[in-house]
């Protein structure tokens, strides 16, 4: 028997996970809102973090983001995929007791090629650890200064893998910059009501935080953005399935939220998403939100840094870049009715069309 092939739309897709993303809808009040609702959110480029989280609050600006760092309602860490993401302090404990395992596992041949063993490691935790107690702050060349004044080499990127482990490990985590700098402090301090999780149960809350977020999504979506094994991540659907709606279109299968409404066709909206945003990298198959020739000018000779994104009715249109605000702000609304009775050439077409 062949497929029952859903009404769901591409455009559909896209409105459905501008919506739930938070991006055309404000349903969170703080930047830890924000970060709880997406499970985690994409933070390597600091600056963009702080743009995602505030373009998602109905009312918020940079120093309200920057807050919410310093007070540690939002905690920065290498949680997943071995890259640095923010998360909210409640769960960083059960998501690195779930994720990092399999990174600190993938990296054990780096860690060899850098001389980095185990007795290194315990050295580095000890020195840091006691630095830091008491609710100290590192920037990151005052943390590397103090490996090598203890005689532990940091060139060559030893020092940034040693901090990387650790904070895996749940020793360290980023906490408000020092000038252009990360700055290093103690998990236990910034987060000392984390929670930990069985792992089926922590397997259900990943599964259900990522498809109430960024749902209409996939298994595959859900495999690259967790850095999970594939049986891991079926496991977790499993589990969440009873808070989640299964959708067929073609032969594909997208999971998301129980109870939304498949989103109408509605006017079209601007959107300025800054790189790296989870719109763009929360999924491996990015074929709704563009295509191929613009991939290339988003991320230009598919280098892993994603520029930040025009998004018209769903689509990226192009990249943008911050210059004189003034100018900048009355160059879109002076292009945006241009733009958007253009949009037909950047809209989605139906399955069967």
């Amino acid at each position: 028997m062949s497929p029952t092939v859903c009404v769901l739309t591409s455009l559909d897709i896209a409105q459905l996970r501008l919506a739930n993303l938070q991006i055309s809808t404000h349903t969170s009040k703080t930047p830890r809102d924000v970060v709880a609702a997406l499970g985690a959110l994409q933070a390597q480029d600091y600056r963009s973090a702080l743009w995602a989280i505030g373009l998602r609050l109905a009312q918020g600006t940079e120093a309200d983001v920057e807050r919410a760092v310093a007070n540690a309602a939002i905690i920065r860490t290498w949680v997943m995929r071995g890259t640095l993401h923010f998360v909210a302090p409640a769960d960083v404990r059960w998501m690195l007791g779930l994720l990092a395992p399999r990174i600190i596992a993938g990296s054990a041949g780096r860690r060899r090629q850098l001389e980095i063993d185990d007795l290194t490691l315990a050295r580095s935790r000890d020195l840091l650890g006691n630095a830091l107690a008491g609710g100290g702050l590192l920037a990151r060349d005052a943390a590397m200064n103090l490996l090598e004044s203890a005689g532990i080499k940091t060139t060559g990127q030893r020092g940034i893998h040693i901090l990387r482990a650790l904070s895996l490990e749940g020793l360290l985590c980023q906490a408000t910059p020092k000038g252009r700098q990360p700055a290093f402090a103690l998990l236990d301090e910034w987060a000392p009501a984390a929670e930990t999780m069985p792992r089926e149960a922590a397997l259900a809350e990943l599964a259900f935080r990522y498809f109430d977020s960024h749902g209409p999504a996939t298994l595959r979506d859900f495999v690259w953005w967790a850095g999970l094994t594939t049986g891991d991540a079926r496991d977790g659907i499993e589990l969440a399935k009873t808070r989640l709606a299964r959708e067929q279109v073609g032969d594909a299968v997208y999971w998301m939220p129980a109870g939304a409404p498949v989103s109408p066709q509605a006017a079209p909206g601007l959107y300025l998403l800054p790189g790296f945003d989870e719109y763009v990298l929360g999924y491996t198959d990015r074929a709704i939100a563009l295509d191929a020739v613009v991939f290339q000018r988003i991320v230009p000779g598919g280098n892993g840094v994603f520029r930040p994104t025009i998004v018209l009715d769903g689509r990226v249109i192009g990249a943008w870049r911050l210059g004189n605000k003034t100018r900048a702000a009355s160059a879109i609304e002076r292009n945006r009715a241009s733009l958007i009775r253009n949009a037909d050439s950047a809209r989605f077409r139906s399955p069967d069309s």
